[in-house]
Formats: structure tokens, sequence, C-alpha cells
């Protein structure tokens, strides 16, 4: 039994005329008798009884007529449904963010996609970079945002599209001498006891930011002195707390404005650091409509940026 016989039933069924109902289906009268056979054999029950003057349903045609319209009905809800999950309508989004990035521009970019996409479900989970890429190539994530490092292997296999730039600040505690000041001079900075996160979660955006400090403080030599790292965490959130307690001094990212920390004050950098990057990443061998406008969104605020500059 196929679909097709469904409609033909449910159109003689409605019309109770085989050359109405052929006129619908906009088909020839003869292979619609045909194909009505055809099903009442298939099924073994007559679904119309015919005379020269008038059709109507059989008791069997009567019971198998709601049944046809509801396999009808479902399955074109479900081409319905299928379509609004192809253009990022409905279905599920499994999403993996890291805090800068959610700070920077992601949960602005939520406001609009929840607003204008609420059908779509949302799964979103906190990670870092390196276990968001492993859990988009695994499929377990449909899109990853990302602290971009250029140039870097693990992003092999994905493509990616940048969101966010933003400079680095200097968390310092209140009180300390450089808050003192409008700009923190890079060479200082340098020199104080800093509080990082762990080389191993992101080696070539580490070694940049040490390089760029050595050189500030004229340290780049083998002979010069080693920066002070005084600890090491994962996340901007623990940094600042240790920034507060006076372990040391932190480059985060400038959103962190936007979370007040008491016993915390931000100053601007000199140059010299590389800009924090965050870009949203995906498997290169496609990006779901849903995945993509929220990408198109969270990046729209640096297009902006950037079509102001010129």
């Amino acid at each position: 039994m196929e679909l097709r016989h469904l409609r033909y039933f449910v159109a003689v069924a409605e019309e109770l005329h085989f050359g109405r109902a052929a006129a619908r289906l906009h088909m020839a009268q003869p292979p619609l008798s045909q194909q009505i056979r055809a099903l009442e054999e298939e099924i073994g029950a007559r679904l119309f009884a015919r005379s020269s003057r008038s059709v109507r349903l059989t008791p069997a045609g009567a019971a198998f007529l709601p049944e046809a319209r509801g396999v009808l009905e479902r399955v074109e809800a479900a081409a319905r449904l299928a379509r609004r999950v192809e253009r990022g309508e409905a279905g599920e989004l499994m999403v993996g963010y890291m805090n800068p990035v959610m700070d920077a521009c992601l949960c602005r970019a939520l406001v609009v996609f929840r607003r204008e996409r609420p059908d779509v479900d949302l799964r979103l989970r906190e990670l870092s970079t390196p276990a968001q890429l492993d859990e988009l190539r695994a499929g377990r994530l449909d899109i990853a945002f990302i602290r971009f490092v250029r140039n870097v292997r693990d992003l092999r296999g994905l493509s990616t599209r940048l969101v966010a730039r933003e400079p680095y600040v200097l968390a310092l505690p209140e009180g300390h001498p450089l808050a003192a000041r409008e700009v923190a001079p890079l060479a200082e900075a340098a020199r104080l006891p800093l509080i990082l996160f762990p080389r191993a979660n992101l080696p070539a955006l580490y070694d940049d930011i040490v390089m760029a400090l050595r050189r500030a403080a004229g340290s780049e030599g083998p002979d010069g002195p080693e920066l002070h790292i005084a600890q090491e965490v994962t996340g901007k959130h623990a940094a600042l707390a240790l920034v507060a307690a006076g372990l040391g001094a932190s480059l985060v990212p400038a959103s962190a404005a936007d979370w007040t920390r008491r016993g915390v004050v931000l100053r601007p950098l000199s140059p010299g650091l590389p800009a924090v990057e965050m870009a949203a990443a995906w498997r290169a061998d496609g990006l779901s409509a849903a995945a993509g406008e929220l990408a198109r969104l969270t990046a729209r605020g640096l297009e902006e940026e950037q079509e102001a500059a010129g």
C-alpha cells in the first residue's frame, strides 16, 4: 500500500463521485477506479458500494476513512516538521561555549535567537575550547563557541567564523599601585605575580601571551628573568576571585567589565598582547540552518564594528 492509494481513497470518499475525485486528483477516471479496486483487493475489504447512479462508503470504508486521513495528516505533519528543521525553525541545537564568548557576544545573540526561533530546543554546554572541539568532532555538538587561535592544527577538519575580538585588560587587587594608572604599562604588568590559564588548555595562545609579556619586560633572551606565574586557573571568574584575594594580577578579556567583582580593579593595558579572539566552529562537512543563524547573530556586533571602522 502506498500513500497515493490513501489519497485516492480519501478523495473518492469525500466526493462520493469518481469523476469529481479524478478531476480533483488531476488524473483520468479509469486509472483511479483501477487503483481503488487494487486497494480493496490488498486490504481484503470492499470500501465503496457502486451503482450506475451513486457511490457510497461501505461500513468497512467508513471505518477506514478516519484512519486513512490520520495517516495522511501525520505524514504531512512530519514533512512540515522536516522542512522547519531544514530551515532552522525547529528541532534541537547542541551548543558548546566558553564563558568569555558568552559574556562578549553569545548572551545577546541568544536573546534574539530565542525570540525569532522559539521552537528550536537549545542545549547549552559550558566547556573548555579543547573539550568543545572533541565534542564537535564526536557529533555531540552542532556548533562550538571557542577561544580562537590562528594557524592551530587542532582546527583541521573544522570551519570557523570569527564572532568577537576584544583586548585583554589587567585585573588588579583593589589598592594596588597600578590601579591608580589610567592605562597599565605592559612592561610593569609582566613583572607582577600573574594568574593565568594552564598552558595545556591553549598552548599556542599561552605561548603568544608569555612571549609578549617577556618582550615587554625586556626578558626575551635565555638569560632574562622568567615571568612569575603565581597560579593557574581555568576560568575568568576563578581568576578574578584569586585577584580579589591578593594572590596576583590576571589578564582577562575586556568584557569582564560586565561583571562587578568586589576587591578587583580592571585597567586597560598598553599595546603588545594578542587580541582575545573568539569564533564559532563547526564540522566542515556541514552546518545546519539553525547553527548558522546563531553564528550569524553572534558575529553581528563584530561585523558592525568592522563596518563602522571603514
